[in-house]
């Protein structure tokens, strides 16, 4: 099969349709018919069906688009891996990253992976789990970094350390003056990330499982790297990571408020998918990212 077919056939099933797709390839309709009735030949079946104004896959194009997926992954591999062949480590290298890590290890790492090699570019995308998947899956980025979730087949994941969310606040909150129970956390207002937010929903359930109000929320702040400066000058408290509370973090006079009950316990980890081949760039950026998290 011919990759140039493939790589039409690629956009045709994206977009579901051959005039989008001739615009987006700067081709002409006749040429990608010529190039999906080829490919077809080849397949011995039909690989689009009609759906309304547009096309969309058939059973034999499903197929067809999972063995064209992975074979572009496999040629966009080689080719990086014979470029670092020739030129030492170099290349670009593309990072999923969550706020937290963004936060805590990003710029260590970034910063130690450019001294050991200064021909390496880097492009970084911040967000959350749910967001960067799909890009790691389309191949749109080398590493994702973030909350630890259910395995996948096709992914590899390596831990790099454990990330526990916690209530905390200004070191000099009333809370600290006495041993703070869970009710007691409702008597205080809140600066919180909003509902379907994976801690937010996790905290708003562990007083539901004791029997209490929900936190009050006097702040919403969808972004969560904003929590940490914005409890120390307000005196609210919040649920964020541990980490936010010592290192660079400290001079911000946050602490932790010690009630068991409300911990969350998760671990950070790295994944990339399994099927392909990281360049030594990208190998070197995860042996960083494993590196600074301890």
């Amino acid at each position: 099969m011919d990759l140039r077919d493939l790589r039409y056939f690629e956009t045709i099933a994206q977009l579901e349709h051959l005039g989008k797709a001739a615009t987006r390839l700067h081709r002409t309709q006749p040429a990608l018919t010529s190039s999906v009735r080829r490919l077809e030949e080849e397949c011995g079946a039909a690989l689009f069906e009609r759906a309304g104004r547009g096309i969309r896959l058939t059973s034999a194009g499903r197929v067809l688009q999972k063995w064209a997926t992975r074979l572009r992954f496999d040629v966009e591999d080689a080719k990086r891996e014979m470029a670092a062949l020739g030129q030492g480590m170099a290349g670009h290298v593309r990072i999923g990253i969550a706020p937290t890590p963004a936060q805590l290890l990003l710029p260590a790492v970034a910063k130690q992976l450019l001294e050991e090699a200064p021909a390496v570019t880097l492009s970084t995308v911040v967000g959350l789990v749910d967001k960067m998947k799909p890009m790691l899956e389309s191949g749109e980025i080398d590493l994702m970094i973030g909350t630890e979730g259910p395995t996948t087949k096709g992914y590899e994941t390596r831990i790099l350390s454990e990330d526990p969310v916690v209530v905390a606040t200004s070191a000099n909150h009333e809370l600290f003056q006495t041993r703070p129970t869970m009710a007691d956390l409702t008597r205080y207002r809140w600066a919180l990330q909003p509902p379907g937010a994976p801690t937010r929903d996790w905290l708003d359930h562990a007083f539901d499982l004791h029997h209490l109000p929900r936190p009050q929320v006097q702040v919403e702040a969808s972004m969560l790297i904003i929590l940490p400066n914005l409890i120390a000058q307000t005196g609210l408290l919040s649920f964020i990571s541990r980490h936010h509370l010592s290192g660079d973090f400290s001079r911000l006079g946050l602490k932790e408020v010690p009630v068991g009950e409300v911990v969350m316990h998760r671990r950070l980890v790295v994944t990339y998918r399994s099927n392909n081949a990281l360049s030594p760039a990208a190998s070197r950026a995860l042996d960083l990212f494993a590196q600074h998290s301890r």
